[in-house]
Formats: structure tokens, sequence, C-alpha cells
């Protein structure tokens, strides 16, 4: 703003300047300077909102017409001016029709004027409303979320259409029909009007009207339901607390309903029916998350109750809508798929945004990462707390690592007001990134401090909107230390540390040495202010000492009476960095062997992979198989090649095939196996791990047995035929699109046309495979009629790329049985086989013209290009 005042000033002060000279000005020719657009484009800025209405309340009334896919809504607010008087104002409205806009004041109506065009509702009123003044809106509308254009969002949210219906014919075999909304980013604005941006807070009432076989879900308390003349039902949801409009959430279907409860409060889980008796092992630990949130973060859990439903199509994880949130439906699987998979951290992360993004929330898209780094670190807390460490600090590393492999391809900083797309911010910097950040914040101010910051900044923020500012205020408060340098670096600039570290030990001075060199580029990267420890390792004892590395290049000279055994720098693991630690191997070992912590170990075996083969590399990997934490396990079973030729190895996997209480190790161990031998000998213990309860390691045999005996596979499978499991089905088409011929075709085609959803991607992959290997040609025919079929109902847009991808594949396979037929001078095949690839062409051709989600024509013109 300083600059915009400054500009506006200038011709003012030139105006004051050129008035009082009395003197002759000479005019001189200037040179001529060539100004290229680009370099007089302002640069991005995304601001918040400015408000110049407050919204108070909103009440929808809602009903659906299933078979248009509209819904026919009133929607009665209640603002504000927000300071400056007001006589006119904008809402969002999405691809709506406007059926008409009235006043209300007391019991007296009044139509106002209003004007409807590009996605807004701009409103005049008869007079100017003061600050003071509360105005009263009742809208009539119809949305219509498949009449919008619907845009490739994010890598988070794959949609904005706001509203979805799912299956509403109900002509989709084995698929519900529901109903459901996704208002993140600013998408809610699609199925009701509204100031659709996180800067703004409102209580709500939504009145749902639907068929008595449906259950409905929606913020807040269950208020009321009656009964109508129409056989339909009316369902009265209310919240009274503020929250944003992002946050508003119907959802609609025939759910089982599992009850819980937390404190006297609702604890409810919507699951489809089928899965009702093990919603409880799906989300049993919620009431345990609340009370560990509630009591860690010293804020009590704000509204009046909390439920999970789980939702067809969903096009994002989840999303933490306030007092409801919802769920994709893979996190719905039976007791043997939670062998394998829990997905509690996605609970746990969308539990920890009541808190941080509900109660308190951002006031700007710019600073997502009060919302998602904070769900983030919820994770490592619960893992903490229910797991221990070990098993919070091995989720952290893997965050990182996401995180870095992100920063490859670009480098942002946490809080970002430049971004071209909202819907940007939802990447690897808000969410992990700004996870490991807030961890290193709780490890340099200590826990007492960390969590009376986070309980200042809740209870001073709650039901408002933040800034970054407002976190580190209440840090510095409660901290009494100025923050800005922590702040600046890790939130406000981009990058990370890039650190190499060297090692000295002199004998005459009995003093060790770190050299440490920060390597990032300092051009767009911060010189870091690094708080840390080093452990000096040694026979019997561990001494801890602070360091703060805040140069270029830096030592670190420690007094020692003899020489440490190892020296371990960032003893606590907790620094945003990549680094290069310069250990030889024996201290490579002692750090695996006396190391405090999962990331010590963790570390040392990575740092041993340059001496696997060596003595001592063998050692430690050969003791890492038997490792406590299975993390470790995978990693030392992942990185056993050199070692292949020792007995102990072979004998080592098998036993962990056969006896490891971790599915991720058995599944580890069966693909190494493959990987390391060849023979058959070990063929009845692949055999037998079919068998196994664990559908990953049932995969990993089968796909062992597909490379190292395909006739076994096959046979395997095949006992499966029968079965209902979608993942056994979906095991037996993956194998018998590696294997398999047209004996399997009937079996393929029934699977493939009954898979939905996300699931359907990985099935069009699988049958486009197996039809290639097909050779009868009225089988290819109709797999190719098959796909397109799906293809052209596919709301999902990665199921119409899949199909795409499907027909290049067959038809590059189909151009070598042309030519087959055309050596054998078989004419009937060569000919129809030209009139298959050009349908296949006409269908790929059709598919691209009709295609409307922006980032297939994307990937589309790229293809063209």
């Amino acid at each position: 703003m300083k600059n915009l005042r400054l500009l506006h000033c200038y011709p003012l002060m030139l105006l004051f300047i050129f008035s009082c000279k009395t003197t002759k000005i000479e005019t001189k020719t200037l040179p001529e300077i060539t100004v290229k657009p680009e370099n007089i484009l302002p640069p991005i800025y995304n601001p918040s909102t400015t408000k110049p209405w407050d919204l108070i309340h909103t009440k929808l009334d809602v009903k659906f017409d299933w078979q248009k896919q509209y819904l026919f809504g009133q929607a009665t607010l209640d603002l504000k001016p927000h300071f400056q008087p007001k006589s006119f104002l904008y809402l969002d409205a999405r691809g709506m029709t406007i059926n008409w806009v009235k006043v209300i004041s007391g019991k007296d109506t009044a139509a106002t004027n209003y004007k409807y065009e590009n996605d807004s509702l701009f409103i005049t009123f008869n007079k100017s409303f003061s600050k003071d003044e509360k105005v009263t809106l009742c809208i009539d509308y119809i949305s219509k979320p498949n009449e919008l254009k619907d845009i490739e969002s994010g890598e988070a949210i794959k949609s904005d259409k706001g509203l979805y219906f799912i299956n509403p014919d109900g002509k989709t075999p084995n698929k519900p029909t529901q109903i459901w909304t996704q208002g993140e980013t600013q998408a809610n604005s699609v199925w009701f009007p509204t100031i659709d941006v996180p800067n703004q807070k409102t209580t709500e009432e939504i009145n749902i009207t639907v068929d008595n076989k449906y259950k409905t879900l929606s913020n807040g308390v269950l208020v009321k339901s009656f009964a109508n003349s129409d056989s339909t039902r009316t369902d009265c949801w209310k919240l009274d607390k503020p929250h944003a409009p992002y946050l508003f959430m119907m959802a609609i279907g025939e759910f089982a309903l599992v009850k819980d409860q937390w404190r006297g409060k609702e604890v409810n889980y919507y699951v489809e029916p089928k899965y009702e008796k093990v919603a409880k092992k799906i989300f049993g630990n919620t009431p345990e998350m609340l009370e560990f949130f509630s009591n860690k973060l010293g804020v009590e859990y704000a509204w009046p109750k909390y439920s999970q439903v789980v939702a067809r199509d969903y096009v994002s994880g989840a999303m933490e809508n306030t007092s409801a949130t919802l769920h994709g439906s893979f996190l719905q699987r039976d007791e043997r798929e939670l062998l394998d998979e829990t997905n509690e951290e996605v609970i746990s992360h969308e539990l920890f945004h009541q808190w941080f993004g509900d109660l308190v929330t951002i006031e700007s898209w710019a600073n997502l990462p009060l919302n998602e780094s904070f769900a983030t670190y919820g994770e490592y807390l619960w893992d903490e707390y229910k797991y221990g460490r070990e098993t919070a600090d091995a989720a952290l590393l893997n965050g990182l690592n996401l995180y870095l492999q992100e920063a490859k391809g670009k480098q942002e900083n946490l809080i970002r007001f430049n971004y071209e797309n909202r819907n940007n911010m939802f990447d690897r910097h808000s969410y992990e990134k700004g996870g490991t950040v807030l961890h290193m914040l709780r490890k340099y101010v200590g826990d007492d401090a960390f969590f009376a910051s986070l309980k200042k900044y809740l209870n001073d923020n709650a039901y408002k909107n933040v800034e970054i500012h407002q976190l580190r205020l209440a840090f510095e408060e409660v901290t009494g230390e100025d923050l800005n340098w922590f702040f600046n670096q890790w939130f406000l600039s981009k990058g990370h540390p890039v650190l190499d570290y060297n090692y000295e030990w002199n004998e005459l001075t009995k003093t060790a040495t770190v050299n440490i060199q920060q390597f990032q580029d300092l051009n767009t990267t911060p010189l870091y202010k690094i708080p840390m420890q080093v452990d000096l390792y040694f026979k019997d004892s561990i001494r801890r000492e602070q360091i703060i590395l805040d140069k270029h290049i830096q030592k670190f000279t420690f007094n020692c009476a003899v020489k440490p055994m190892v020296i371990n720098v960032d003893a606590e693991k907790n620094i945003t960095c990549t680094k290069t630690d310069h250990h030889s191997a024996e201290e490579w070992k002692v750090l695996y062997e006396k190391g405090k912590l999962f990331l010590d170990r963790y570390e040392a075996l990575n740092g041993l992979k340059d001496f696997e083969a060596s003595s001592v590399g063998a050692t430690v990997f050969k003791s890492a198989l038997d490792d406590k934490n299975e993390a470790i396990r995978v990693f030392a079973i992942e990185h056993c090649d050199k070692l292949s030729k020792d007995p102990i190895i072979e004998n080592k996997l098998i036993s962990l095939i056969q006896n490891d209480p971790i599915s991720a190790v058995r599944t580890a161990a069966i693909y190494k196996f493959g990987e390391l031998y060849d023979d058959k000998k070990n063929i009845e213990v692949i055999k037998k791990a079919t068998l196994d309860s664990s559908f990953n390691v049932l995969e990993a045999a089968i796909d062992y047995l597909i490379s190292k005996s395909p006739e076994d596979a096959m046979m395997m499978v095949k006992a499966f035929e029968k079965e209902e499991h979608p993942q056994l089905k979906r095991i037996i088409a993956y194998c018998y699109s590696k294997v398999g011929s047209d004996n399997q075709f009937e079996y393929m085609l029934q699977h493939f046309k009954s898979v939905s959803g996300g699931q359907a991607y990985t099935a069009t992959q699988n049958f486009s495979g197996f039809v290639s290997k097909c050779r009868d040609l009225k089988n290819i025919s109709s797999g190719i009629n098959a796909i397109n079929e799906k293809a052209i109902n596919a709301e999902e847009w990665f199921v119409r790329l899949a199909s795409v991808q499907a027909f290049v594949q067959i038809h590059g396979e189909l151009t070598k049985l042309k030519t087959i037929a055309e050596n054998e001078k078989n004419i009937n095949d060569a000919t129809s086989i030209t009139l298959m690839q050009d349908q296949i062409e006409s269908n790929i051709n059709s598919l691209k013209k009709n295609e409307k989600n922006e980032l297939l024509i994307k990937i589309y013109k790229g293809e063209n290009e």
C-alpha cells in the first residue's frame, strides 16, 4: 500500500515543484528507451479480500431434482456493512438461475433490483445502510452444477462444481445414489448465493428436503425433522457458531449411521451399509483423538457434534467441513483391507482442522499453511501420542521427502501471495514442508512454550480470521522472544538449507571440530540461522552441545578427553534440509547401534548404503532386517541387493515373508526376493504367501509368480474367480492383463464394466493390457466398444484419459497383428483390423473434441503439438 500511496501522490508533488519555479526550464532531448511489455507488468499479488459487507447468518431451504441434477433453493441472508455505508451488494452465485430477490423487513417483503451476470449477483437497495443496520435478503434460485464448465483445480482438489449428484438415476450397478458438496476453495457459491471468500464468517441453518429413504448430514446439529405430504422429509440442521462459507456442507444418501460419543457430544459415522459393522474399526479412535487434541491444545473441541461421512467419487481426499468431515470412499475398508492400511492419518488430519482452519480460519488463501501445515502436524502429534515417537518420526520423514521431491521442480514461500491460481496453494509446501517447519518451531521453543503459544493463538482468534503474523505474535508473547528471524526464513522465504558436515579430531589439543557449510543458492534462498543440538558419542556416555549455525561456513570445536566415536549433528533430526554427512562406515555403525531415535538408525543405514558390501555395512544391514521399526526393516530389505549371495539374506527374506507381523514388511520381502533370486526351489514359499490375509502380500506373491511361474499364477487366481471382493477381482484382472488369453475375456469384460470411480483408471489399464493380448478379433472389437462406452459415460476425467491411453495401446498391438495377417495373406483379418483401427482413431478424436476438462484439453493439445 505504501508504494501505491506514493504513486498516487507523485503528480501532485510534480505540480507543486513546477509551480514554485521562477527560472526558465531548459528542455533536453532524452535518449529513447524501449520498454518491453513483460517488463512493465506488475507482479502477481493476491491480497485478502476487501470486506464491504459482513455475513451474519445464512439460512438455506433446499430440495432436489435428481434427474436434472438441479437444486431448488431459497437463501435467506443476514448481512451488515463492514464499516462504510453501502447501498449495493455483490454476491457470488455461480451457474445459477435467479428467480427473484427480496428484502425482508419485519413482516414485510419487497422485491429489489438485481442484475445477474458473470457468476455474480449485483443487488441495489433503495437506501444506504450503515454499519449498525442489518439487511435481510431472500433469494430464490436454481443451482445447475453440471451446466458449469468444470476445471482441474489442483493436486488436492480435482473439481470445483461444488455440488455433486452421484448415480442420480440409480442405473450404475453396485454404486449408491448420493448428493454431496465440496466448498473449498470457493465452490459452495455453486449451490447457495454467498460471499464466497475465507475471511467471511456466518452462522447457518440448512433445511434439506429429501425422499424418506435418505439420510442427511450437515454442519451443526439436527434440531428437527418432519414428514411432508409427498413422501419426503425435511431435516433441519443448525450451527449457531460462525464459520467460513467454504466449510458449509451437505451429504445425502442411504447411509448406515453408526453412533459414538465424546463428553456427551454426538460422534457419528455415516458409511455405506455393508461397512456398518466395521465403521468403528475405521473411525473408532475419533473420541480418543478429540480428548487428546482438546487436552494437548488446552482448547476444548468447539463444535456441538462431530460426524464423518464417506462419499463416492469424491474429488479430494477429505474435507474438514465444520463438525462434519467428508471422506473419499478409499477410507471404507473391511477388516481384511484394514490389515494393510487404516488411513488413520487422514482422520487425525481432518479432525485437527476443526481447530486450525474451522475455529481459526485464514483470511486469505495465501495463508493456507495456517490451515494445512497445522493439520499435517496434527497427524504427527496423534502418532506420537498413540504409537510413539518412532512411528511419528517415520511419517515426518516421509513428508519431508515428499516436499523435497516437489522442491526439485519448484520452490515457493510457505506464505505466498503470488500464486497464479489459489488451488496451487494446495501442494507439498503447504502440507508437508509446513508440518516439518512447525516441528522445528516446537523443538526450538520447547513443548511447554509451543503448546502454550498454540492455546493463546486459538483463544485470541477463535471464530476469527488470521494471517501468519498473528501466529508469530502469539509465540512472541509467550516466549518473550522476537521470532521474526524464524518466521521470515521459514514461512516468508523459499527453499531450504543444503548442508554439508565434515569432522576433524586433533589428538594434540584433544578437540573435536565440526565443519558445516550452507550450499543453497543464496540469490534465492536465505542464509539460515539454525539452532541445533550436537551429540558427541563416547563409549559409555553421550554429551549434548547447543550450537547456532548462521554463517555460510562455520566451525564448532569441542574439548574432549578422548576422540568421540561419532558426532551426531542435528541430534533431534528436526531440520528441514538436505544434507551430506561425511561419516566413516564405523561411525555410521556406532550411530545405528547407539542412536536414540528412529532417524538416527535410518540415517545410519542410509549412510551405509555405500558401504553395504563391506563387513561393517553387511553386519548393520543384517541387523536392520530385525529392527524393531518396520520402516527400518523395509529400508533394509529394499537395499540389501549387494548381499544377495549371502545365504543368510535369502533365508532371512523367506523368514520375513512367512513371519513378520507387518504386512508392508512381508510385501517388501516378496518383491525383493523376486528381484534377487531366480531359482524355482522357493516357489512353494510364494504360493503359500497367496494365502496371506493381506491383499498387498497376495498381490506381491501373484506378481512374483507371474514373472517366475506364470502357470502357477494363473492357477492361483482362477481359484479366486468366484470371490466377490473387489480387491481380489483387481488382483485377478492384473494377472490376466499380464499372462491371460482370450479364454478369460468374459471375466475381464464383466469386471471392467462393473468398476467405477477411483478404481476405474486401474481397471481400464488392466483391461486394455488384456485386450492387447487377445487374438480373437471379435473379442478385441468388443473390448474396444466397452472402453469407448465407459469413456463416453465417465464423469471422472482420469477415466477418459485412461481410455485414450488404452486406445493408443490397442491400436499399436493391432498394427502388429495386421502385419502378421498381411504376411499370411489373410485379407479378411487385415481388413477387419483396419476397420478397428479406424474406429479407435474416430473414438479418440471424438473424446478429445468433446472434452471439457481443462487439464485434459491441455494434455491433448500437447499431444497434438
